[in-house]
């Protein structure tokens, strides 16, 4: 979207916390190992989405309700959507949690793009995640991800500003982008892109390693201070 309007920055973080609603608290009941792993949330996913906002200056959506409750990131056709623990549960009960968290949240990030738009701004919208630095065997070879859509000129442009900057402010730090995921899938940004035109809206999810999540206080601070200057750098 051209024009002399600023674009409009949002910072969401859909799996900030591994929080269990009381009313669900039996049905989780000995799966707190599994809620403090990646398999609950993010691991400093919130860290970041908070740090990046107040840097950018722009709103935050966050939740702190565990994926395995609802995945806020997954579509509701999207088997995902629910976990091991949710998905037995009787439709009536499945259909409140969609009422009481999951179609808040949506429902706020929709309101505050489609507000953007009917303004005539372009949304750039950054999604703040981690992940596990072994899945299933399988060593995950990046220190940070940077998701998006190729077919969209403005995501692609975005990204590789992004990762040009990080590399060249810090050898050998590993930014790979479409990595570990690939940027097209299910999620909060592909539900988006369907709505609005390229130009429109550019969305991104930024993809953290937890080892360094977990490493000391200074590495992790200095890796997210790191990541939110490159992305100032770039959208400037």
């Amino acid at each position: 979207m051209s024009g002399t309007r600023r674009p409009y920055l949002l910072v969401t973080c859909e799996h900030g916390g591994n929080r269990i609603p009381a009313d669900l608290a039996s049905r989780f009941r000995g799966m707190r190992r599994i809620l403090d792993s990646h398999r609950g949330y993010d691991a400093g996913a919130l860290v970041m989405g908070r740090a990046l906002a107040a840097a950018l200056n722009a709103p935050l959506v966050a939740s702190t309700t565990s994926r395995l409750v609802v995945d806020l990131n997954r579509s509701l056709d999207n088997r995902s959507v629910w976990s091991d623990a949710t998905s037995p549960l009787p439709p009536d009960v499945r259909e409140r949690i969609v009422q009481r968290h999951y179609a808040p949240y949506r429902s706020k990030v929709e309101r505050l793009v489609a507000a953007a738009h009917r303004a005539g701004r372009q949304v750039i919208h950054f999604s703040s995640h981690s992940f596990t630095p072994v899945l299933d065997g399988t060593t995950r070879r990046a220190d940070v991800g940077l998701l998006y859509d190729p077919a969209r000129p403005g995501e692609t442009t975005l990204c590789a500003a992004i990762q040009r900057d990080l590399r060249e402010a810090v050898a050998g730090l590993r930014v790979r982008r479409n990595y570990p995921y690939a940027g097209k899938s299910d999620g909060l940004t592909s539900s988006l892109r369907k709505r609005y035109l390229p130009a429109a809206y550019v969305g991104i999810e930024i993809e953290l390693n937890q080892a360094i999540v977990a490493a000391t206080p200074a590495r992790w601070r200095w890796l997210r201070e790191r990541v939110i200057a490159s992305i100032a750098s770039a959208l400037t």
